[in-house]
């Protein structure tokens, strides 16, 4: 089925003959039409299959007809990161650019004020993230009330990075009569919950199995020591006929170790990770898709929507913590149906990790062997050793305490001669001593004055003489009168007579 037969615009079908495209993937075939329609859309699919274009295209058909008034913009796409939103305003510029449509992109790391300048002049397709978006509403240079159409991009995704409790409130601001599009390549319980309380009667779109890797994608898997890993990845990129490659590491402060290490060894490299200015991230994607760069270092952020045309490798310097990320992250090689390769470097310790990614894509990772370097296997375990930390799992268990706690010693004194027994001392007797209670006072011939709580006493009471030399213990200087009361043992009760 060609994209003529969709429903799109005739403006719109140019810019897709312009870039080259012919005929639509399986999702953009299922899902333009439903958009069209205005029905909710819950769609489903692998990354690299087009999701951006089956919902960017009929949009730009919709909003066609119409134009935005100021600070109300007339759609929302929600993205998770500044890299998908940067790369969803690019499709627009793209595929619209016979329309007369005005853009904003609301991202982080960006001047407020250009972004406001944009607002006032009226917006016809909002794309932004959620903590951007909530800042510049409550500043007041934003309203909600005419969103006609709302896409919630990479859903999972924002699901793992926090954002869901902001959706809920950028959701809570908009019109109830709009149409919602969610869009991501797994689809978790979690998703599903939110799709029905946020969809109304949706179209659910699922044209391959959730969380499944591109066929055309060459998956390996090596089993390396945590101190080889380095020299592994560098003899697996030499033996590689690389002509541009990511590789992923789950910590940033990896990343520019790991670049730092390549950089010594003579590799063209590049590092992005969250901690970047923004400006030096879209410089530095800018020289990697330029080509100026041939590897490019990266933590999670380019996992999702990151569009290198032709990448041919990924490799994972750390095997992923959340088995959905693996998708993502050889999702950016073989894209479009072009063939990639996908390797990760595993350590001993990460048996479970694999596992779970073995269980979510339904098949077995190949094993490989790299020249020069030992190969081993899983240990056995649920890699507790290395909880909360992407490598080094070797490194704490040297320091991890011993299954046994050793018997404790009994210290023998220097001196072999024994220490004198403590004098034991034994309390003189005491004799319980009872005074007759003293008669009331007279009554006060005077009205009583009333004090104030933290006002003392005209003068100190003269401490009661002793009767005899008993020492007290305890009492101070004398014993309270309660204790010198002599106590009444009640009597035994009476047994009652037998009637009889």
């Amino acid at each position: 089925m060609p994209f003529a037969e969709l429903g799109l615009s005739p403006d719109v079908l140019r810019a897709i003959a312009d870039v080259g495209y012919t005929t639509p993937t399986p999702i953009q075939a299922q899902a333009i039409p439903v958009v069209l329609t205005g029905r909710d859309v819950l769609g489903c699919a692998q990354t690299g299959t087009g999701k951006t274009a089956s919902f960017t295209l009929p949009m730009l058909t919709i909003l066609g007809a119409g134009r935005a008034k100021a600070r109300m913009p007339r759609s929302l796409i929600l993205e998770p990161t500044r890299e998908l939103a940067t790369q969803v305003a690019e499709s627009f510029d793209r595929y619209g650019k016979y329309h007369k449509l005005s853009q904003a992109l609301l991202i982080g790391g960006e001047s407020f004020t250009d972004q406001e300048r944009k607002l006032d002049r009226g917006v016809d397709v909002l794309i932004a993230t959620p903590g951007r978006l909530i800042d510049l509403f409550e500043r007041g240079k934003i309203l909600m009330n005419d969103v006609k159409i709302l896409v919630i991009d990479e859903t999972d995704r924002m699901l793992d990075m926090g954002f869901i409790p902001d959706v809920e409130r950028i959701v809570g601001l908009l019109p109830r009569i709009r149409q919602t599009l969610f869009f991501s390549a797994t689809m978790p319980p979690e998703i599903r919950r939110l799709a029905d309380a946020f969809l109304m009667n949706p179209k659910e779109i699922t044209v391959t199995p959730p969380a499944s890797p591109a066929t055309t994608v060459i998956q390996g898997l090596a089993i390396v020591a945590e101190r080889e890993k380095r020299d592994a990845l560098r003899r697996l990129i030499r033996s590689e006929q690389v002509k541009n490659a990511l590789i992923f590491c789950n910590r940033k402060r990896d990343v520019d170790v790991l670049h730092r290490s390549l950089e010594r060894h003579g590799f063209d490299v590049a590092a992005l990770h969250g901690d970047m200015a923004q400006s030096k991230r879209t410089e530095t994607l800018d020289k990697f898709r330029r080509g100026d760069v041939t590897i490019l270092v990266a933590s999670d952020v380019a996992a999702r929507g990151l569009d290198i045309v032709g990448l041919s490798h990924v490799f994972n310097f750390d095997v992923p913590l959340h088995a959905d990320d693996y998708v993502h992250r050889i999702g950016r090689t073989g894209r479009a149906g072009r063939d990639g390769h996908a390797f990760t470097l595993a350590t001993p310790y990460e048996g479970k990790y694999a596992d779970a990614i073995v269980k979510l894509i339904g098949r077995d990772i190949p094993r490989i062997e790299i020249e020069g370097i030992t190969q081993i296997e899983f240990e056995a375990g649920d890699g507790k050793r290395h909880r909360g930390r992407g490598r080094g799992g070797d490194r704490r268990d040297a320091r991890a305490k011993p299954a046994h706690k050793p018997e404790r010693r009994e210290r023998k004194p220097h001196d072999a001669t024994p220490a004198p027994a403590p004098r034991e001392t034994v309390p003189a007797p005491r004799e319980t001593v009872t005074e007759p209670r003293e008669a009331a006072p007279a009554p006060r011939s005077e009205p009583r004055q009333d004090r104030g709580r933290n006002d003392r006493p005209r003068h100190k009471p003269e401490p009661r003489e002793r009767d005899d030399d008993t020492p007290m213990i305890a009492f101070g200087d004398h014993m309270p009168d309660f204790l010198r009361k002599p106590v009444k043992l009640p009597s035994p009760p009476k047994k009652k007579a037998d009637a009889a």
